[in-house]
């Protein structure tokens, strides 16, 4: 019997009745032992053989890695050379625009100049009136004064001469002529008293300084509002806020309290019970100021509220200056006081008579609210970030728009003509 040859698979030396029975190789799959699916990679290839497709990545990668073409080169430097152009026309704008800036703002500097100017002119006008009025009060007095004075030198001189006639005559050695004039002897003079009311008319001198001084006063008062001004605009009344007891007048600025109830149709906006009116439009950032005329009204109160102040019902949360929503400047039977979180503090820069006109200056951006009498340029109270003794708290910015707002206080029993309140509009 032949010897049957021994066969080598895998690495492994198997006896010859044993090949049949053997598994695959381990190392490969079974698809892979009859090529099936298989494609194998074409070694005779030139480029390098990815079998898988790039990832983005990868692919922007190799184009930047890529050595660009002339034609994409020249592209790109179109496009630079017309961003070049863009830039330096950009550059030029600029540089236009701001020596218009500097033109526009000398241009604006001469015609504040001017304006000044102009007052000076009339202040030294006025000022040398003023100047020659004294004069020509001296020049009347003093010539009523020559005139008094003339006489009493003429009246000195008689004296003398009376006085050597009498010597003469106690020597003896006067003269006929002598002797004749002793019968001309001056009689005594007295002041007349007329003469004592000739002077500079003092009284006058002096209201004269005092109405120069309220002049001062106001112009200095008027300079300061003019910067406040600056920040104003047209504040109107919301109607649909107004309680029932409020008239608008018809250019929306005015507001009368009336005993009568208005019949128009209650507003979910509107007070109902507190008889307050909030105005437009609000304060949501930068400065604004604004002005109350408040010379009509006995008992008032004027401040500003968030649009979340309460409408309804008459407790606190409705009561200007009884809340956190809300700030006030509030006159009540003479009292002048300022209000917020129903805490309040007496204002004693109102002098002896309360404000005709109400400042209301607001600083949104910094938390700051300052009530003036407008007339006299007066701060009457301050709310701003920093720590107060009396309020319950120093509110550090605001929170919501704040509205303009006017309340109505119950007027004194005597009162027979009606509450009115107006916002003015000076610009």
């Amino acid at each position: 019997m032949a010897m049957e040859q021994s066969a080598v698979i895998d690495g492994r030396l198997v006896a010859p009745d044993q090949s049949q029975f053997l598994a695959p190789s381990a190392g490969l799959p079974s698809f892979l032992q009859d090529g099936a699916g298989f494609t194998p990679l074409d070694s005779n290839s030139d480029g390098p053989v990815q079998p898988f497709p790039r990832s983005p990545k990868l692919q922007r990668k190799a184009a930047k890695d890529q050595k660009p073409s002339q034609e994409l080169l020249s592209q790109r430097l179109e496009g630079l050379k017309a961003e070049r152009a863009k830039t330096d026309a950009h550059i030029q704008s600029l540089k236009k625009r701001k020596a218009d800036l500097s033109r526009t703002t000398e241009v604006m500097k001469h015609q504040v100049q001017e304006h000044f100017e102009s007052m000076l002119r009339v202040l030294k006008q006025d000022e040398q009136a003023v100047l020659d009025s004294l004069d020509m009060d001296l020049k009347r007095t003093g010539t009523r004064l020559d005139q008094i004075l003339k006489n009493w030198v003429k009246h000195q001189e008689q004296v003398m001469k009376s006085i050597s006639i009498i010597l003469g005559a106690m020597n003896k050695t006067s003269t006929a002529e002598e002797d004749k004039g002793q019968s001309e002897i001056v009689s005594p003079k007295r002041p007349d008293a007329s003469e004592m009311e000739i002077k500079l008319n003092h009284k006058r001198f002096e209201k004269l300084l005092k109405t120069l001084s309220t002049i001062s006063k106001n112009i200095k008062a008027q300079l300061q509002r003019k910067t406040l001004l600056l920040d104003s605009r047209p504040t109107v009344i919301d109607r649909q806020t107004c309680h029932s007891q409020i008239a608008v007048t018809s250019t929306g600025r005015g507001a009368t309290f009336s005993t009568a109830l208005g019949s128009a149709p209650e507003h979910l906006l509107q007070f109902d019970k507190v008889c307050c009116a909030l105005g437009s439009p609000p304060t949501t950032a930068g400065l604004s100021y604004w002005e109350v005329d408040v010379r009509c009204c006995s008992n008032w109160a004027v401040g500003v509220a968030y649009g979340s102040l309460q409408r309804k019902g008459q407790d606190k949360g409705a009561k200007l200056g009884r809340n956190r929503n809300s700030w006030c400047l509030e006159l009540k039977n003479g009292n002048l006081s300022a209000w917020h979180n129903d805490r309040h503090m007496v204002c004693q820069g109102g002098g002896r008579s309360p404000p005709e006109r109400v400042g209301v200056w607001v600083n949104y951006d910094k938390g700051q609210l300052t009530f003036y009498d407008a007339d006299r340029m007066v701060a009457l109270q301050r709310f701003s970030a920093a720590v107060t003794p009396v309020f319950d708290r120093a509110h550090h910015q605001f929170t919501e728009p704040l509205y303009p707002a006017v309340r109505f206080l119950e007027p004194a029993e005597s009162q027979s003509w009606p509450n009115h309140m107006e916002f003015c509009y000076s610009l």
